[in-house]
């Protein structure tokens, strides 16, 4: 196992076979094996390894400009272009009335140094993962404005994806390594062991923050910079269900914005992608609840997304590329 600096580099890592297996944003597998941004390689994602545990955070000077609307020219950072987090910032802005591509500006920054940029004054926000919006907080240089969750409770956010060609190779590895996410997955939910997860992993060989702001994070008991504590159990939460309809709904943003051209089929590439069948297949073999179906419902901003109809979606927003 190592750490590795930027996603673009893991994504070059994984292509190039020098990593096997990789925590992945979710939407990563599906653009690498359609060819975008990079060469096309078939990846999988094996499971979900986290649900909401983003937020929109901006700088304390920005206060009093709550409303989006307020945020023309604002410079926004996200981990990458084929990210949850751009996809919701995207999606939040343009419903109050901001073309994404034009009236704010969306860089690319590496979680790690989002609270550093913010600092600086480099940016007027971002919308980034977990813990890195509480220590902008601790750090008092910025302020919660909103949670993910509020844009879409339940949203995937990172996953542990493989390549094709790695479990046609190593399929018993494969499925011991699967178990083994499975297991850390339903331990992690349990809310009795968020604060001993926050002790693990808050050392410098993890993600050296400090243990309070992890435990903020993972306890939902948290500061929210503007002289409020809020409790949001579920502000991270890790539920490892695949589920196709939410790799439809990735697919219907990237047709929205224009990184993906022409027709898409989105069911063939969601059911290629996304293991559901997998998951319920080692699920069961640990006993584990197997959920029913494939593509479960869901709202983004009050709005019920239809996995089945994909195109009619990605075509009926007021703000898009296409």
């Amino acid at each position: 196992m190592n750490k590795t600096a930027g996603w673009a580099l893991i994504r070059d890592k994984m292509i190039n076979k020098e990593h096997d297996a990789s925590h992945f944003l979710s939407p990563m597998p599906l653009a690498i094996s359609m060819g975008l941004g990079s060469v096309a390689q078939p990846m999988s994602v094996a499971t979900i390894q986290n649900t909401n545990g983003q937020a929109i955070t901006l700088h304390v000077k920005h206060k009093d400009k709550r409303d989006p609307k307020m945020w023309k020219g604002f410079k926004f950072a996200v981990p990458f272009e084929y990210s949850m987090h751009n996809f919701l910032l995207r999606y939040y802005v343009a419903e109050h009335g901001l073309d994404p591509d034009k009236d704010i500006q969306i860089r690319v920054v590496p979680p790690p140094e989002m609270v550093a940029n913010l600092r600086a004054g480099n940016i007027d926000g971002f919308l980034g993962p977990d813990p890195f919006n509480q220590r902008a907080v601790y750090d008092e240089v910025g302020f919660i404005h909103l949670l993910s969750k509020e844009i879409w409770d339940g949203h995937p956010c990172c996953a542990f994806g493989v390549s094709e060609g790695f479990i046609k190779q190593n399929p018993n590895t494969f499925a011991a390594l699967y178990r083994a996410v499975l297991e850390a997955a339903a331990m992690a939910r349990e809310p009795k062991n968020r604060e001993l997860i926050a002790k693990v992993i808050a050392p410098a060989q993890y993600l050296n923050q400090p243990k309070t702001v992890l435990e903020q994070v993972l306890t939902g008991k948290f500061a929210d910079g503007l002289g409020n504590v809020k409790n949001v159990p579920d502000r991270a939460d890790f539920d490892p269900v695949p589920w196709y309809s939410m790799a439809v709904w990735m697919l219907t943003q990237m047709k929205r914005w224009g990184y993906v051209k022409g027709e898409v089929n989105y069911k063939d590439i969601a059911e290629k992608v996304f293991l559901l069948t997998d998951a319920k297949k080692r699920m069961a073999e640990l006993g584990q609840k197997v959920p029913e179906g494939g593509y479960r419902k869901f709202k983004v901003m009050g709005r019920e997304f239809d996995p089945a109809k994909p195109g009619e979606y990605a075509a009926s927003f007021a703000i898009k590329r296409t």
